[in-house]
């Protein structure tokens, strides 16, 4: 019994002719292929060392993150591979739940008090006829210190003996409060320090946001009689609103790895008020020497910031399509 061969004779004449034509749409395609590399090979080249460091430095910490939340390390003894009973650890934990609790009232805290400040500052040096780069710099000064630094500043400006604070409650005859001793009150107080150190810079972007509103549009509203408040609401406001959307998500990401404040100013304290998913896996690593169970937790918060993330991407996609 012979079998049947897919030879150039058992091909109908329509697929021979096709032959040559396909071949010749594989040489261009190549041929294009091999002409956008040779143009393209310097930059490729000049991207090489950014992307072997990014890898090395991001992405492989990452997947090695991944890799030893499924395992028992130690950086002693080899590796143990436990499958999901690093998670199971970490969900059982009875500072897991405080941790995040705390975690989101400090970004809730963040966004009511925070995340306006920059908009009214920027809104206020806009209108201003003279001056602005003073407070421009004034108000972005804190952002040039280190985080390290402005929290021992303000663990000192909050301290409950001779605290600035305090002095000043004591100058108008008020009592002096125990801000980072008292569970309500710690919380909020890292939001302040947090929201003093960073506003800075949301401020600028903000002022670039608002040189970019028309100066037409500001006319015309006051033709129509509006006051300052009107034209603020009605012109500038929804003009910069794309700017306020995407700040809000970054803001988000950023207040939901809160570190340095509680872990400096209050170490978790007091009666965990003010423990942070971000101390929490600080704890886990270097006190407990748990690194499995401190990549299964950065892990958990790497999915919630993911999404976040994506969210981001997504909003600066439709932004630049509607630019």
């Amino acid at each position: 019994m012979r079998l049947s061969s897919s030879s150039p004779s058992s091909l109908s004449s329509q697929e021979q002719s096709r032959l040559p034509q396909d071949a010749l749409a594989g040489r261009q395609a190549l041929r294009k292929a091999h002409l956008f590399f040779q143009r393209n090979l310097g930059g490729y080249l000049f991207l090489l060392p950014a992307l072997v460091i990014f890898a090395l430095f991001v992405w492989y910490p990452v997947v090695l993150g991944f890799i030893m939340s499924f395992q028992i390390v130690d950086m002693i003894n080899p590796a143990v591979w436990v499958g999901w009973a690093n998670y199971r650890h970490v969900f059982s934990d009875p500072l897991f739940g405080i941790a995040w609790r705390n975690t989101l009232a400090f970004t809730g805290y963040a966004l009511l008090f925070g995340y306006f400040v920059p908009i009214v500052l920027a809104l206020l040096i806009n209108e201003m006829r003279h001056g602005k780069g003073l407070f421009r710099l004034a108000f972005y000064l804190p952002v040039m210190l280190p985080p390290i630094v402005t929290a021992f500043l303000w663990l000192w400006l909050y301290n409950a003996d001779s605290g600035l604070l305090n002095a000043l409650l004591h100058l108008v005859h008020l009592p002096g409060a125990l801000w980072l001793e008292n569970q309500g009150t710690a919380l909020p107080a890292l939001v302040v320090v947090a929201t003093w150190g960073a506003a800075g810079s949301t401020m600028l972007i903000y002022l670039a946001a608002l040189q970019g509103v028309p100066a037409s549009l500001y006319e015309a509203a006051e033709i129509d009689g509006s006051n300052l408040w009107q034209r603020i609401w009605h012109v500038t406001l929804p003009t910069i609103r794309p700017i306020m959307l995407l700040m809000l998500v970054l803001q988000i990401i950023a207040t939901m790895q809160v570190f340095t404040e509680p872990f400096v100013i209050t170490d978790g304290g007091p009666n965990n008020a003010t423990m942070t998913v971000l101390l929490l896996i600080y704890n886990y690593t270097f006190k407990n020497a748990d690194f499995g169970e401190a990549s299964a937790l950065g892990v958990l918060l790497f999915l919630v910031l993911a999404v976040f993330a994506l969210i981001y991407m997504r909003m600066t996609r439709r932004a630049m399509e509607g630019d």
